[in-house]
């Protein structure tokens, strides 16, 4: 979910529990448009981020410090000197915006009562911090917004501060349903999108839930829907946002196996079950916090990880033109068999020819068919003989060669292809040195000699405990797929894999136990999350006891052969807990 009007409320309940009363103890900007606030109330101290950042926009409680610079930049010594040792009156959000807005009472130099405003707004690449007088006159702000750049809205010390225009969309807390109705039937935009523009606060993803809690398609147009259709959007429009007026805020982050995909102050009941699990906090500022910790995770794996998908993409690329041009040459040998039959049947029935003949017809003793054989005049019946004995030769030595070929260009795009899959499956940058250190080995990259130094290796294999207590070893690369298989399981261990793709060879330790089914259900839902597979509704898995697998000779790492296994479609998941 997008930093929308809920999660500002649900920030905005929070700090009113908090800190309101309390004192601001410090005050640092450790960047250029972020500050860091620490303020003492309710016998605690509390560290509050605020961030104006345009790309990342953020405010919540915070337990880490950052460093600022050894000299504060002057927005920051102004509210030093403003509201420094200042008291929180209030934190309020107007108008369900996107902005909270602190009232501060302060001591002025000659020691009278006074009261300031810092105003965030978090919208965006219009984000900003701003400070006001008791008259709203702006005294400062983190960034200053000029008439050349803003013909709305000017945003400079002596200006009067306001809220941006919002158009003509709705306070959805305090809309009816009489104005709502007519509202969003008087849009041809799809119902979701007409929910989020024509009300303030509400991003995509909520006004999809609120189109779920009505069963309304939220894809089709506003207006095809009828006023008893709009009243029940209205109801379940209301639910959420009484949850809001009574401070029911359920902060949650929703994930798709170990990727973040959303995060709310709202039950997401859309995303219920299936692909998505759902992890529950105490706060919104713990979501926050740890949301974006682990989306900044996954950029940067992806950004560290940027040129070893590049050389695993363009020696894919070479693998798949190879095989598209054997495979061409493979199905040019296919007349060979023709050619062997022309030189016998010319050894058979050949005598009779007088010479000069272009064509000769006879009886195909392998069908009992009638054959026409072309035939170089200029040559006699057993020189066209050989002629098409040495073609045949020369096509039998291409396939016999292609054949081989094949096989190996195949077998290179697995190798591949399973690499590509251990790419996906990397979660920190130490899962990648295995990945670089087998793309070297088999000389995707040239190898730089270091006076001798062993690469280090740090990364592990994933660790899980079934429901059951049951260990549960996921190989996150071919290495670990190899290790995992051969010298960690024993021959009652069971093994698992997604069938017919790339992913994860995965090993459940029975201690000598068997199994219970629930057990083969987590392992095999592990085993279709960590393989190419991992975006589909089911996969195909195939598992089988570790004692039933052979290693194929000369192949890569964690390439094996199997006859007699199991079968069971599992959906993508980690329904099990991570052992750290």
């Amino acid at each position: 979910m997008a930093f929308d009007g809920i999660t500002i409320a649900n920030l905005v309940y929070d700090l009113n529990q908090k800190i309101v009363s309390g004192r601001i103890a410090k005050i640092a900007q450790p960047e250029k448009d972020e500050l860091l606030l620490t303020i003492k109330g309710n016998r605690e101290n509390f560290r509050l981020l605020i961030s104006a950042n345009a790309s990342l926009p953020l405010l919540y409680f915070t337990e880490t410090n950052k460093p600022s610079p050894m000299t504060a930049p002057n927005f920051c010594m102004l509210l030093r000197k403003h509201i420094a040792n200042g008291r929180i009156l209030s934190v309020t959000q107007p108008g369900f915006e996107r902005i909270v807005r602190f009232e501060i009472e302060h001591l002025d130099e000659m020691g009278d009562l006074r009261r300031k405003y810092l105003i965030v707004e978090l919208m965006g690449k219009h984000s900003n911090i701003i400070f006001c007088d008791e008259n709203d006159m702006i005294l400062d702000s983190i960034k200053h917004i000029s008439a050349q750049v803003s013909s709305v809205r000017e945003v400079l010390p002596g200006r009067t501060y306001f809220i941006p225009h919002s158009g003509e969309k709705k306070n959805p807390l305090e809309i009816t349903e009489e104005e709502f109705i007519p509202l969003i039937q008087g849009t041809p935009q799809p119902l979701s999108k007409a929910l989020y523009m024509d009300l303030t606060g509400l991003s995509p993803v909520a006004a999809a839930e609120i189109c779920h809690l009505a069963s309304l398609d939220g894809d089709v147009s506003a207006k095809e829907f009828s006023e008893g259709e709009l009243t029940h959007l209205y109801h379940a429009l209301n639910w959420i946002m009484d949850d809001v007026r009574n401070g029911n805020f359920s902060p949650s982050i929703i994930y798709k196996g170990e990727k973040p995909m959303e995060f709310s102050s709202i039950p997401l009941t859309m995303m219920d079950g299936g692909q998505y699990q759902k992890t529950a906090f105490d706060s919104v500022s713990q979501v926050l916090e740890r949301y974006y910790a682990e989306k900044n995770a996954v950029s940067r794996i992806h950004q560290k990880s940027t040129d070893l998908r590049k050389i695993i993409s363009n020696a894919l690329e070479r693998s798949y033109r190879k095989l598209d041009l054997q495979t061409k040459q493979l199905k040019d040998t296919e007349k060979r068999e023709k050619f062997r039959i022309y030189g016998e049947l010319l050894n058979t029935y050949g005598y009779g020819l007088a010479g000069g003949e272009k064509s000769f017809k006879c009886l195909n003793y392998y069908d009992n068919t009638e054959i026409t054989i072309p035939l170089d005049p200029t040559l006699t019946a057993r020189e066209n003989a050989q002629k098409f004995f040495d073609k045949y030769n020369k096509q039998k030595r291409t396939f016999e060669a292609v054949t081989e070929q094949l096989s190996q260009t195949r077998a290179e795009i697995d190798h591949l292809e399973s690499i590509s899959t251990s790419m996906d499956i990397a979660r920190l940058e130490e899962d990648l040195v295995q990945i670089k250190e087998e793309l070297t080995e088999y000389g995707y990259i040239r190898r730089h000699y270091s006076g001798g130094k062993k690469v280090k290796i740090t990364s592990r294999p994933y660790h899980y405990l079934s429901s059951d207590g049951f260990h549960i070893y996921v190989g996150k690369n071919n290495y670990q797929n190899e290790e995992l298989t051969f010298k960690t399981a024993n021959g009652g261990d069971w093994w698992f894999h997604a069938k017919g793709m790339p992913g994860s060879h995965v090993i459940v330790k029975t201690e000598g136990k068997e199994l219970p089914d629930r057990v083969f259900e987590e392992a095999g839902a592990l085993a279709a999350y960590y393989s190419r597979g991992r975006e589909n509704d089911k996969v195909e898995i195939d598992y089988i006891q570790r004692k039933n697998l052979k290693k194929v000779p000369g192949a890569a790492p964690g390439f094996v052969v199997y006859h007699t296994n199991y079968s069971l479609l599992a959906t993508p998941g980690i329904p099990v807990r991570e052992v750290k």
